[in-house]
């Protein structure tokens, strides 16, 4: 099995409680919003991350964590979920694939991370400043977010899962649906995964591409 990369310790103990629709891949499914901002002068500034986990993983994932007995799980109770959910993405580039001319754009360090749970799903809410920003001209900006293991499935959520904020008049957002079309790796084994080794990518196959084109 490849390594536990989201929230290690809860999904451990869900494995452990022998949950078997965890055994077929995806692991976990994540819907994501996605906002790509930009400053005043219409420099892209960061990327903003609203991720909601399938209902099965976010009960173990946030289980014993209403600490006050009220029902309502708060976001100081949620705090060092959020934590650790955040540390693991830092070390997996928060899955997020962002080019501009072609070259890959790198990231600051996490801020405005909290998490809540909504309609019994966990929800983790994040923002990834870019190291430097840009504008995007010239050559498109692209987008894409997943696991090049597949141990997680990522999918946009309903409605307007992309969007950008304060970005000059002249930028268009268009949508590539993912190569993989409607294929699924769910009837595949745990003994294929780990047959693929750690650079096979994948996950490629099945995550959707925004690009981004400004004039």
């Amino acid at each position: 099995m490849p390594p536990l990369r989201l929230l290690a310790l809860a999904f451990s103990a869900y494995l452990a409680l022998g949950a078997g629709a965890a055994f077929a891949h995806p692991h976990v499914q994540v819907e994501t919003e996605t906002r790509i901002t930009h400053d005043a002068s219409g420099q892209v500034t960061a990327v903003e991350h609203i991720w909601t986990f399938d209902e099965m993983y976010s009960t173990y994932a946030t289980q014993g964590l209403d600490k006050n007995g009220d029902g309502q799980l708060s976001r100081e109770e949620l705090a060092e979920l959020t934590n650790v959910n955040v540390e693991h993405l830092g070390q997996q580039r928060f899955f997020t694939v962002l080019k501009h001319e072609r070259r890959f754009v790198s990231f600051g360090a996490v801020r405005d991370a909290w998490s809540e749970v909504r309609n019994g799903k966990l929800v983790l809410h994040f923002t990834v400043p870019v190291a430097t920003p840009f504008k995007a001209t010239g050559r498109p900006l692209t987008v894409e977010i997943y696991d090049p293991d597949y141990f997680v499935a990522f999918v946009p959520a309903d409605g307007e899962p992309m969007r950008l904020v304060d970005a000059p008049a002249a930028c268009r957002l268009d949508y590539t649906p993912p190569r993989g079309g409607g294929q699924s790796a769910a009837t595949l084994s745990e003994s294929f995964f780990q047959a693929l080794g750690p650079n096979a990518n994948f996950g490629a196959q099945f995550a959707g591409r925004y690009t981004v084109n400004c004039q």
